[in-house]
């Protein structure tokens, strides 16, 4: 692998927490990929909302099909800019492994349960996950991940929490910028959800091409494709115009990146980290268009009444099922009972929030069923 000289390198990786025998035919950062990828919570992101509840249709994006998406997206860009393609997709496929059921509606109830008892955050869990939560080893809990992998899984994080997280959380305090894979590995999640919400707003026909012809990023590409296709009939249109709209904003973040890298005259990997600012972006152009698609998407998409209807529905059964853990501790699975600290409100709200965001859409739908019967308040 011909890597520059600030990309990620398997030789000089910080390593792991516990130390292990050099993995035979695969680097370091192939061991991570594939220890996410055969890890149980990386197969319940299957069952994961992204925006729509997995049981809306076949076709809609969950949790698993945008962290492939993002790994497709973090791997063509890591192999233009000679950054490290392994340490790229380990990330992206572990970025969303904390992820509660039911998408951010449902994060946002499990923080605003454990207000009392240090809060939630999905990206903090998802470093739980393969630090603690996974139980698949002899020798230690968790994944044993490397330290580049777990610095791009903590995207961000309080000093209140970095305090907490050793070296790992350090550049939090210290203010330093993480590797460049965890650089892109953020940015190409932001290009993934950004298209694939268009395609399945489109899908489920709460988006529409009027809509989205008031954003600049995809009135440019509509413009193009309907051009160049006259006759193309409307959904190889759509498909045509997010292909043109994922491939201007990547080749921009190749090429705007590659001569920030240049002018920073950067040389290792220690370098990008204590440069003062991220070497991984967009255009300013480009920036702009793409700041524009947030606004948009909370006010016709995020909030249109039916997704705040599904967003109700969850966030009452999260709410429930978490109050009723709490109180009746003896209705978890037995592994969860047996856990240290159990006898401890704060510890026992903790593991009840590890549990509840563990499931996917379908069994919390289904535990609350059986909790509550078929008549609950939902």
């Amino acid at each position: 692998m011909n890597l520059a000289p600030y990309a990620a390198h398997d030789a000089t990786s910080r390593g792991r927490a516990y130390k292990e025998p050099a993995p035979l035919y695969r680097g370091e950062f192939q061991r991570d990929r594939d220890r996410i990828i055969h890890c149980a919570a990386f197969r319940r992101l299957e069952y994961k909302t992204q925006v729509f509840v997995n049981h809306e249709g076949d076709l809609f994006r969950t949790r698993l099909t945008h962290s492939l998406e993002v790994a497709q997206i973090g791997r063509s860009v890591a192999r233009a800019l000679k950054l490290n393609e392994d340490l790229t997709e380990a990330i992206a496929l572990a970025h969303d492994l904390g992820h509660t059921p039911f998408g951010h509606a449902g994060q946002e109830v499990l923080n605003a349960c454990m207000r009392e008892y240090g809060g939630f955050e999905h990206n903090l869990q998802s470093l739980r996950v393969v630090d603690v939560l996974e139980e698949r080893y002899a020798e230690f809990l968790g994944l044993n991940l490397t330290f580049e992998t777990r610095e791009g899984i903590l995207k961000h994080c309080s000093v209140k929490n970095a305090k907490r997280l050793g070296e790992l959380g350090k550049r939090f305090i210290d203010q330093k910028q993480p590797g460049l894979e965890a650089q892109l590995a953020n940015l190409a999640d932001e290009i993934a959800y950004n298209n694939h919400d268009i395609d399945d707003g489109l899908r489920y026909g709460l988006l529409d091409i009027d809509h989205l012809n008031q954003i600049e990023l995809f009135a440019e590409q509509y413009m193009v494709v309907r051009s160049t296709y006259p006759k193309l009939d409307e959904r190889r249109v759509v498909h045509e115009t997010i292909r043109g709209m994922i491939n201007h904003v990547v080749v921009d973040l190749i090429e705007n990146s590659s001569a920030c890298l240049r002018r920073s005259k950067v040389q290792s990997i220690d370098d990008v980290r204590n440069f003062g600012r991220l070497l991984i972006n967009y255009s300013e152009s480009v920036s702009r268009k793409m700041l524009e698609l947030k606004p948009f998407f909370r006010k016709n998409l995020y909030n249109h009444t039916h997704v705040q209807k599904m967003t109700q529905s969850a966030k009452k059964i999260v709410e429930e099922l978490f109050i009723k853990f709490i109180e009746e501790p003896n209705l978890l699975p037995t592994q969860y009972q047996e856990r240290p600290g159990s006898d401890g409100v704060a510890s026992r709200a903790r593991i009840v929030a590890d549990y509840m965001a563990g499931m996917t859409d379908r069994y919390a739908i289904n535990e609350h069923a059986r909790l509550f019967g078929s008549h609950g308040s939902t």
